[in-house]
């Protein structure tokens, strides 16, 4: 999921009340963005750097599933009850991201449906993103035992 994909068919009122809803954030090498399992509050868009998403596995530690970059997508787990991150975040080298509040943004869901079924739809992509890269991390990871 790229930031063209989430702006995609959005009016100029939707994506001005999105950008409302948000502020920019930088952050340093290592710098934890967020726990796996802690409460999803948030979402980010990388402008510039990169993010690891990554999982604990017993006896290895932190193992990284994805690399996200500039104009990805990150967070979707704010969605869903019961609000808990399904991976950890680390920024790898020198991040920049617009980060947007949650609460803010299910207030703007519940005021226009169709700008909720919009972003609902751009969350699923980033999901199945996920799912598909996990996927592939765990058959390398296991294929190697």
């Amino acid at each position: 999921m790229t930031s063209a994909g989430l702006f995609d068919g959005l009016t100029a009122t939707e994506r001005e009340a999105l950008l409302r809803a948000s502020h920019e954030e930088f952050y340093e090498d290592g710098d934890r963005l967020f726990e796996e399992g802690g409460h999803a509050g948030y979402c980010w868009l990388i402008r510039n750097g990169r993010v690891a998403l990554d999982t604990t596995v017993p006896g290895r530690g932190h193992v990284v599933i994805q690399t996200l970059g500039a104009g990805d997508l990150l967070g979707w787990s704010w969605l869903i009850p019961p609000y808990r991150w399904h991976f950890g975040a680390r920024a790898v080298g020198t991040v920049e991201a617009t980060v947007f509040d949650a609460a803010q943004l299910k207030v703007l869901a519940d005021q226009d449906p169709r700008l909720g079924y919009l972003l609902t739809q751009q969350l699923l992509a980033v999901v199945l993103d996920r799912l598909q890269s996990t996927r592939a991390r765990l058959l390398d990871l296991y294929s190697h035992d």
